[in-house]
């Protein structure tokens, strides 16, 4: 889904509140390893892939076609270890299961929220989506699951055909994947259903593309967060972010969490004192780059955390006040965004974590 050659992106898995215990480490494989390269005589000369016209790994900018998703780290009170010289010298990641709050046996309810704003930009690009539940399309084993979400964005590169076709697609083709039967690990099987998912449909926009003349040479990244119970599976290809913003009762502080991958490995640290510092999740935060040009992580939080705390937003008759302000939040925060002088595209979903 993005251009071959480079190294970043990649798949993580986020515990909101896991009640049963980790499975054992196991070796991954390459996501989206023998996708044919843009040159291929499948595409045609310069014919796209999916998530292609992203810059090379040399450039200082983020998005992956071959990225290696290796080992799922057991997180048992630990943090996340660092990669040996093997793993550097491969380039190869970590699937890191990070627990990010008190253990429950409640399900949570998470409800998406949306803005979007084209900026200076001549069309939108940008796309995405909100499925707050899909369980009964996936059809789980309800012995094991009970609730399934999927939340997305997709920040189109070249046109919109690439990022239209991932935000009516993707989710379509990992309903069809989802395990139905009976499971021995749901954490390795949701994570290979993911791995297929993202493939096959790549597979599909590169048929369909190519066949175009001239050949379509659209883009696009992705953010998506999947929800299976408690447990928060985030796929992520290119610039664009998952955050998630959790409250430390002994501190009383807010602290954002990245759960897609970091790019600049001096983060670590400072993900790694967050991660052990515990506390409780308010909310996720899903957005382009359009967003994080003018914003850091922990500025869009602050800023979210001083809507949901503005009691003079109103609301309409019937609404939920809780809802007006996420709805405020999400309109807002990308309002900002464009003033601050963004120039791209900006689009901003805002996930409640609920009871």
């Amino acid at each position: 889904m993005l251009s071959p050659g480079t190294s970043s992106g990649g798949l993580a898995v986020a515990v909101l509140c896991k009640s049963r215990q980790g499975k054992e480490a196991q070796k991954g494989s390459l996501l989206f390893d023998d996708l044919p390269p843009t040159s291929s005589t499948d595409s045609g000369p310069g014919g796209p892939l999916l998530f292609d016209d992203l810059p090379p790994a040399g450039s200082g900018h983020s998005g992956s076609l071959a990225t290696s998703v290796s080992q799922m780290v057991k997180n048992e009170g630990k943090g996340a270890k660092r990669k040996t010289p093997e793993d550097e010298k491969n380039g190869s990641e970590e699937l890191v299961e990070k627990k990010v709050c008190k253990a429950s046996s409640v399900i949570f309810g998470l409800k998406g929220y949306v803005a979007e704003r084209k900026g200076e930009r001549e069309e939108m690009q940008d796309a995405h989506v909100i499925l707050n539940d899909i369980t009964e399309e996936c059809r789980p084993p309800s012995s094991l699951i009970t609730r399934v979400s999927y939340f997305a964005v997709f920040d189109g590169h070249g046109g919109i055909r690439a990022s239209k076709f991932a935000a009516q697609n993707l989710h379509q083709n990992l309903i069809r994947k989802f395990p139905k039967g009976d499971v021995i690990s749901v954490e390795k099987t949701v994570k290979r259903c993911l791995l297929d998912t993202f493939k096959h449909t790549d597979e599909e926009f590169l048929k369909q593309a190519s066949s175009q003349k001239p050949a379509w040479k659209d883009g696009s990244t992705a953010t998506c967060v999947l929800a299976v119970d408690n447990i928060l599976y985030i796929a992520n290809l290119g610039d664009s972010r998952a955050i998630l913003c959790r409250y430390n009762e002994e501190s009383q502080k807010h602290a954002a969490l990245s759960l897609s991958k970091e790019h600049n490995p001096t983060q670590y640290e400072e993900r790694m004192r967050i991660q052990k510092a515990g506390g409780n999740v308010r909310f996720i935060l899903l957005a382009c780059d359009g967003l994080f040009k003018v914003f850091t992580p922990e500025e869009a939080v602050n800023f979210i955390l001083s809507c949901l705390e503005d009691e003079k937003i109103q609301t309409r008759e019937g609404k939920p006040a809780l809802d007006a302000r996420y709805e405020a939040a999400c309109n807002r925060l990308a309002n900002k965004a464009v003033q601050r002088g963004s120039a791209d595209n900006v689009t901003v979903m805002v996930v409640q974590i609920g009871h």
